[in-house]
């Protein structure tokens, strides 16, 4: 919640400073607590992870006051229902249901997609979503739990990936967010602490974005690719949920030009 401080300025909400000196770039702990309706100390354990419970009343306070939107306030219920002591497990095994693979496979080659797991790991997709973002690794690769690629070890360690995007820096700064937001939702996973502990110590980038506490959801945008067989490509992606699997997400795209429509009728599938 530090970081959300920091960024709500006393003046942005109205409150009196009185021309004192101030050494944090937003609002203090005491500040926030009394708009939000509660004291200073609960407040502080309630930042530094040490309050036990904190009712829905007080989130959404906190919520109010910190001007958090949906996904992050999404975020912050999802920090307080965690346990104070809680350890990592390993989490089961991840496979694909049997409906999404069927809604995959009617997508045939023409529509490039891809599922992905909680982690980001890739559990199937159809040949042309492999072409599109990732010919350099065999089509086979998702379909064995101990070769499966991980869009995020990819986008930030693979330089190859990271030639794939023109906007590689705004999708990063989502994937970033997106796992942090996934990591408010699965405290104990292991695999998903081992994932951002890895990407931590070897990729600064990542760390600076890490550090800035942001989460975002990760639904629609756009990717501008130069493709090493197609060659430049704008295509939109979407994201569709899966009722039987929620963890899994369907990823979709489709171009947004004429040109890319064109192209990517090329790709080798």
């Amino acid at each position: 919640m530090k970081s959300r401080r920091d960024r709500v300025t006393p003046d942005q909400i109205g409150l009196r400073t009185y021309g004192s000196a101030r050494r944090v770039p937003g609002l203090r702990r005491e500040e926030l607590a009394h708009l939000a309706g509660m004291s200073a100390g609960y407040y502080t354990r309630l930042e530094q992870g040490q309050a036990e419970t904190a009712s829905e009343q007080v989130l959404g306070a906190l919520a109010r006051v910190l001007e958090l939107d949906d996904v992050e306030t999404a975020h912050l219920h999802n920090l307080a229902r965690q346990p104070i002591h809680s350890g990592l497990a390993e989490p089961p095994v991840e496979e694909p249901h049997p409906r999404v693979l069927s809604l995959l496979k009617s997508l045939a080659e023409t529509t490039p997609a891809i599922l992905l797991g909680r982690r980001g790991d890739v559990l199937a997709w159809n040949r042309a979503g492999h072409a599109l973002l990732a010919e350099h690794l065999e089509y086979e690769a998702p379909y064995a739990t101990g070769t499966r690629p991980s869009i995020p070890r990819m986008f930030f360690l693979d330089p190859l990936t990271k030639e794939l995007h023109r906007n590689w820096d705004e999708l990063a700064r989502i994937h970033v967010a997106y796992l942090r937001l996934t990591a408010g939702r699965y405290p104990t996973d292991a695999r998903l602490a081992n994932l951002i502990g890895e990407l931590t110590m070897r990729s600064d980038r990542f760390a600076q974005l890490w550090a800035t506490g942001e989460v975002a959801d990760c639904t629609t945008g756009d990717m501008y690719l130069q493709h090493p067989t197609i060659g430049p490509a704008n295509v939109a992606y979407q994201v569709w949920l899966q009722p039987d699997s929620p963890d899994h997400r369907l990823e979709i795209y489709t171009p947004n030009d004429a040109a890319t429509t064109t192209a990517l009728t090329n790709l080798d599938v």
